[in-house]
């Protein structure tokens, strides 16, 4: 393919609301298809989505709503917890989202008569991120422009706080890692953490500001990788503090990083929405160029399906997914 050439979604699903944030589970649900949860002014929908790629009875993709969570205030972030099983009986839904009123909501539902809302308040400015602790769920970790990293457990109470030298723009737990949290600050400092100790035992830093979006590589946990000012940086965390690669990505600032959970030399990243269209870059390590360009309509959030090289944006009512073929 020309470099040059912007493609067009793959797929897209409609949508009621404009969508601010989208997440694919990264974890076995035992459902068909993959669990999606996205976000909007007013309301978190659940689905589930397959695609013609894992099972050639589907007609490009078959996208199932299985409920919408009515939140009352903007959903500006989503985390799935491990703990959601659609083969279990009862099912169980649960997530955890972060809003624009500064607050957290636990959502738990059997999909049928039973749904709990917690909320968690304690930060006292925007939360920019959250994650499960991907083996047990128990515990949540979430980053804001306050300056902290906070983790708390299920009932809303926080048991441990890192105070950071400017906002938290990410945070990071990795399954095959379960005792240390990654945290990338807006300063371009990508800090470790021990959950033992309560110590920072790691600092890599991007020598680049704004840091706004860092991720750790779901299929090598030595990668990690960041987007800071007009650049993606990545790092590999066994050689040195400071970034292997470092490439400008996108013309305006650069907005998100995420890799690929199927492909560890594949990532994703998307430029700040500008005043029509908002860029999508997929890039892979061994490439100069990004090997796809996507073009959507103001779009916000970025997710990649568990298993497949598949990604998905979100935008002004709809989902737009994008098959990566390498």
């Amino acid at each position: 393919m020309k470099q040059d050439t912007v493609r067009s979604a793959s797929y897209t699903v409609e949508c009621e609301d404009y969508v601010h944030v989208v997440e694919f589970s990264p974890f076995e649900s035992g459902a068909a298809g993959a669990l999606l949860a996205y976000g909007g002014n007013q309301y978190v929908v659940v689905g589930t989505c397959r695609f013609q790629e894992e099972d050639t009875e589907v007609d490009g993709i078959e996208y199932t709503t299985l409920r919408v969570f009515h939140h009352g205030v903007r959903v500006d972030a989503i985390a799935w917890s491990p703990e959601s099983r659609l083969d279990a009986l009862p099912k169980q839904i649960r997530f955890c989202t972060a809003s624009a009123d500064r607050k957290l909501r636990i959502l738990t539902s059997d999909l049928q008569d039973r749904h709990e809302v917690k909320v968690m308040e304690g930060h006292s400015d925007y939360i920019n991120d959250l994650v499960f602790d991907p083996r047990e769920g128990q515990q949540i970790a979430s980053v804001s422009d306050d300056h902290t990293c906070r983790i708390w457990d299920l009932d809303g109470s926080q048991k441990i706080s890192f105070l950071l030298r400017s906002p938290g723009m990410s945070v990071c737990w990795h399954p095959e890692d379960a005792f240390k949290l990654m945290v990338a600050e807006k300063n371009g400092v990508v800090r470790f953490y021990d959950l033992i100790t309560q110590q920072a035992i790691l600092s890599l830093d991007c020598g680049l500001t704004p840091l706004m979006s860092a991720d750790w590589c779901f299929a090598n946990t030595i990668k990690v990788g960041a987007v800071a000012g007009n650049d993606w940086v990545i790092w590999d965390i066994t050689r040195s503090s400071y970034p292997q690669e470092k490439r400008p990505a996108h013309v305006a600032r650069t907005r998100l990083f995420k890799w690929s959970k199927a492909n560890e030399n594949i990532f994703a990243t998307t430029g700040c929405p500008g005043k029509i269209n908002s860029q999508l870059l997929v890039h892979h390590l061994g490439h100069p160029q990004p090997i796809m360009i996507g073009s959507a309509s103001v779009g916000a959030g970025l997710s990649w399906h568990r298993t497949l090289p598949l990604c998905v944006i979100g935008g002004d009512r709809k989902l737009s997914f994008w098959m990566t073929e390498m």
